[in-house]
């Protein structure tokens, strides 16, 4: 009895094989070709983006592109042996938009994270002002971007923050102009004070001559006189010659009998009989 059921079982079976064996070949052989031409294309991907893009957006958009890549090549395999794909299709979709539901700011932080990595607004040993923080960048990551303060605090910034808002590079140029203010007395001499300050800038060599240094009046203030001072210099040189003419300026006024004013209030008294 077990051997005429086997053998009823082989019959039944031989014209199921017959029938899908062509289906299974051409399924076995699109997936052995197709990923074979997914390792071609990716490595092909790697060579093209190796020297054009960051290494982590690098590294990303090869696993991005293998994974979806062989997602696609499944699909096709499963319809090619008569599975229907249109449910599985359907699953997915509503899988992936659950999944963005969930993982929206985490979404927004990786699109903001791909946007900085290519389009560059800074990189990384940049100095830049962004989120309420001022520092020098460490890290660009797919979500987030390091900054260390500079009095030496790690933040932790995500990039959808970066990318969605208005920053400052501070040290992207390679010149930066230093705007300074100083004041005199009303009694002082204009000229003399107004030379003084030139002078000052003529003789730093980090002063850089063109453009030319600038020396105005620009105030006459209700108990001093007020000047501005702006002066071009390389990048690395602004704090030193911002903080060293603070410290000239104060001395050689007070070689040249120049005062530097403090508030002053004139109150007069009215007697009544």
């Amino acid at each position: 009895m077990d051997n005429i059921n086997f053998e009823l079982s082989l019959e039944q079976l031989w014209p199921l094989l017959i029938a899908y064996a062509p289906k299974l070949l051409l399924a076995l052989a699109t997936l052995l070709i197709g990923l074979w031409l997914i390792k071609r294309f990716v490595g092909w991907m790697d060579g093209r983006l190796a020297t054009r893009t960051d290494p982590s957006l690098h590294r990303f958009a090869l696993t991005l592109a293998s994974i979806g890549l062989k997602i696609l090549l499944l699909i096709s395999v499963a319809s090619l042996i008569g599975i229907p794909t249109t449910s599985f299709i359907a699953v997915l979709g509503a899988a992936g938009l659950a999944i963005g539901l969930a993982l929206q700011g985490s979404l927004s932080n990786f699109a903001g994270g791909v946007l900085i990595l290519i389009f560059k607004p800074f990189r990384v040993g940049d100095v830049i002002e962004a989120a309420g923080y001022s520092g020098v960048v460490r890290e660009i990551q797919i979500f987030h971007t390091i900054l260390t303060t500079f009095d030496n605090r790690r933040v932790v910034i995500p990039n959808a923050q970066l990318s969605n808002n208005s920053l400052v590079n501070i040290n992207i140029e390679p010149t930066r102009r230093v705007d300074m203010k100083f004041s005199i007395s009303h009694g002082d001499d204009i000229v003399k004070a107004k030379n003084i300050l030139a002078s000052l800038l003529q003789a730093d060599s980090r002063v850089l001559q063109d453009p030319a240094p600038t020396v105005a009046l620009s105030e006459l203030g209700e108990s001093s006189l007020n000047f501005v001072v702006r002066a071009w210099v390389k990048t690395p040189d602004y704090w030193p010659v911002f903080f060293n003419m603070q410290e000239q300026v104060k001395q050689r006024f007070d070689a040249e009998n120049i005062t530097l004013p403090h508030p002053q209030r004139t109150i007069r008294l009215h007697q009544v009989a």
